[in-house]
């Protein structure tokens, strides 16, 4: 038994983090400050992309993104089963119906495949969109996606949260990162404590369409803009006097425009501030837990109780690492026994009460079903010791040999 519990994830706080969080909590900013830019700045340095746009979690960086690609009633939009119930929320927020399609059982992630005869099925112009989920961490072929949606005029949300540092090679054999906006019109990401760049809580859309990044910026301060050059109202009535000369005015510094119902979905200074310093170190933690899933990978290997896992695979993130086992109940209470807390990710999303209101049910995706009935997570993230990590195969050896 060890002494202390071991979680799934955890995320590392550490001095220089504190310290930056305090230099800003001392400034003259706690929200909408300088760091908020520059987070959006390093960030879309790091994935690669154009633009980025933080905000207060992951839920509200997808709303977003289907509030700027215009999400309305009666829009069909596809996603996968095997994700957090918000990257199919965020459709229905916007009155669109969600349409699951089932996963690769060798991948976790969404099949292509399925999805392209799902879109055979009914006349172009049914289905507007496509959310692809780099699930764990591994990255989805948005090439390959990217093809099938422009064949069927759809457009992609990357959802990323897992997969910063992630990628997939091309058919050229480049390296695209997961949010690089090379291949989906968005992307999101997620600094929840347990992903790889901690914020508290916190999220990121990144792009390279300059019209949905400014449809962004608005959407996410209640609708409002302080551009000049995007004012409707006239500059008579921004100055509000008409007695005043108006030739060679400028709108008053005081003016802004509520131009499209928005929402308060910014983040804080000290939650940029947070996140910026934990991504100077995102590479060396991406490191550690490949390190981490090459000695998972390793145990395992060859052994019959394991009927899946995550791998050795080139460009994956590892948020999670994934192993597929029959009595998955019976491990889970194991660990739980010897303070190993391992999770289960996910419950297929089509099999909530809510979703099954709609018409969905069991047998409906047979793959995400089959893997729902043995997955299980394991501990994951750069502070996993050793001494921790051969502590988990262990009890997992001896659960199955013994």
């Amino acid at each position: 038994m060890m002494n202390t519990s071991i979680p799934y994830g955890r995320q590392n706080i550490t001095d220089e983090d504190i310290q930056a969080v305090v230099e800003v909590l001392k400034s003259d900013y706690l929200t909408q400050g300088p760091q908020i830019a520059a987070f959006e700045s390093e960030f879309a340095s790091y994935v690669g992309s154009k633009y980025a746009v933080a905000v207060a979690n992951g839920t509200a960086a997808l709303h977003l993104c289907t509030l700027a690609l215009g999400v309305k009633d009666g829009d069909k939009v596809i996603t996968t089963p095997i994700t957090f119930a918000a990257s199919a929320n965020c459709v229905r927020y916007c009155g669109g119906e969600v349409v699951f399609s089932d996963i690769n059982p060798e991948t976790y992630l969404l099949d292509i495949e399925k999805v392209r005869a799902l879109l055979k099925t009914s006349p172009k112009g049914t289905y507007q969109g496509i959310i692809p989920v780099d699930f764990a961490g591994r990255a989805n072929d948005l090439e390959a996606f990217r093809e099938l949606a422009d064949e069927y005029g759809l457009w992609i949300i990357e959802d990323a949260c897992h997969a910063p540092g992630g990628y997939f090679v091309d058919s050229m054999g480049n390296q695209q990162n997961c949010g690089n906006g090379e291949y989906a019109d968005l992307a999101i990401f997620s600094f929840h404590p347990v992903k790889h760049i901690a914020a508290g809580e916190g999220g990121m859309i990144t792009t390279n369409d300059k019209t949905l990044y400014e449809k962004l910026l608005m959407l996410r301060t209640h609708g409002i803009t302080k551009d000049n050059f995007q004012f409707q109202n006239s500059l008579e009535l921004a100055v509000g006097a008409t007695q005043y000369p108006i030739p060679d005015t400028q709108y008053p510094l005081w003016y802004m425009e509520m131009q499209v119902l928005g929402y308060n979905y910014r983040l804080t200074d000290f939650q940029a501030a947070l996140g910026l310093s934990q991504l100077k170190r995102a590479e060396s933690g991406l490191e550690r837990r490949k390190e981490i899933a090459r000695i998972y990978f390793e145990a395992f290997k060859g052994h019959t109780f394991v009927k899946g896992q995550s791998g050795v695979v080139e460009g994956h993130a590892y948020h999670l690492y994934v192993i597929e086992v029959e009595d998955r109940l019976g491990l889970y209470n194991h660990f739980r026994a010897k303070n190993i807390f391992a999770q289960i990710h996910y419950i297929p999303c089509h099999l909530m009460p809510y979703y099954k209101e709609y018409g969905w049910k069991e047998g409906d995706m047979p793959s995400s079903e089959a893997y729902y009935s043995k997955c299980i997570s394991l501990p994951m993230y750069p502070t996993l010791s050793n001494i921790e990590q051969e502590f988990v195969i262990n009890n997992i050896l001896e659960f199955f040999e013994t």
